[in-house]
Order: C-alpha cells, then sequence, then structure tokens
C-alpha cells in the first residue's frame, strides 16, 4: 500500500487526471489535435459500438489529419455494460487545429449517438456535447428542468446553455 504523498502507480493515476485538461492545451500547441471523450454502453452492444466508433474516429482521422491514432480503456465497469473512454490524436495544421478538431469531435459523437452509447458518462454535458445530448435527452425531461430552472434559478445564471436553452 502506498505511503500518503510517496510517488507510486496509484498517484500517478489520481495526478494524471488533475493534469490532463492542461495536457490538450500543450498537445495542441505542439500541434497535435486531441482530445477524450467519455460514453456508457451495454455488455452485448459493446462490440458492436467499439467496431463502429473507433472506425468513424479513425476515417475522421484519415481524412482530417492525414492519419492518427485512436485508444479506448474502460474507467468504470458496471454489471450492465462497461464506461469506455476514447482518445484520438493526430497531427494538426497550423492555425486550421480548432477547425479539425471539430470535425473529428462531431464523427466522434455521431458516431456514440448512432451506435447506441450516450454523449456523456459522469462528467456532465458540457457546450460541447451539447447537441449530441440533446438528441438523445427526452423533451419531458428538457420540460422538468425547464421548469425547475424557472423556480429555482429565475435570473438563469447556473450554466445557462448547457443542459436547456436558457
Amino acid at each position: 500500500m502506498e505511503q500518503p504523498g510517496r510517488p507510486g502507480p496509484a498517484s500517478t493515476w489520481r495526478q494524471s487526471f488533475i493534469e490532463m485538461p492542461y495536457v490538450w492545451n500543450t498537445l495542441l500547441g505542439l500541434g497535435l489535435i486531441n482530445d477524450t471523450f467519455e460514453t456508457a454502453i451495454t455488455w452485448d452492444r459493446w462490440p458492436n459500438f467499439d467496431r463502429r466508433v473507433r472506425g468513424a474516429v479513425q476515417d475522421a482521422l484519415n481524412r482530417v489529419c492525414g492519419g492518427g491514432t485512436v485508444t479506448c480503456r474502460f474507467t468504470h465497469v458496471y454489471p450492465d455494460g462497461p464506461a469506455p473512454y476514447y482518445t484520438f490524436t493526430g497531427m494538426g495544421r497550423r492555425g486550421s487545429e480548432l477547425e479539425m478538431w471539430a470535425e473529428i469531435k462531431q464523427a466522434a459523437a455521431s458516431a456514440v449517438n448512432s451506435a447506441g452509447g450516450t454523449i456523456t458518462h459522469h462528467h456532465a454535458v458540457g457546450r460541447d456535447h451539447r447537441p449530441w445530448y440533446d438528441r438523445e435527452r427526452p423533451e419531458l425531461f428538457a420540460t422538468a428542468l425547464r421548469a425547475a430552472k424557472r423556480t429555482l434559478d429565475p435570473q438563469g445564471i447556473l450554466n445557462p446553455g448547457v443542459l436547456i436553452d436558457p
């Protein structure tokens, strides 16, 4: 068992979650198009889902970057299915990095939706995933959330536009 403050595999793993948001900025500055996205799927649909998502992202990397890599890891495993995290990386073109990222991200998110996964797992939705979240979220839930926000957040200051339109 690791001692508090002592380096080791568990400390390295924990530290990666602290540093991860900033790694994206560093990689982009080096000309790499990179992102990690999470999802969840049931075990019975996992093999086909994985094939479709990896295929769509690899096709997008090939088209947009001239190649790249797609990897997958499980962060959480449940009795009814895994929560795979996919990471893609490709070479960017100076000045076009954000557009390139957006095109690959769109291919990835659309593949997740069309293959039956969810656009989010436990990290919430965020503005980047909102268009795909709208497709999978039941309208009745959106109506209930709008009513709750009108009552609890009448000024609309808490995350406006993230889960529903203001």
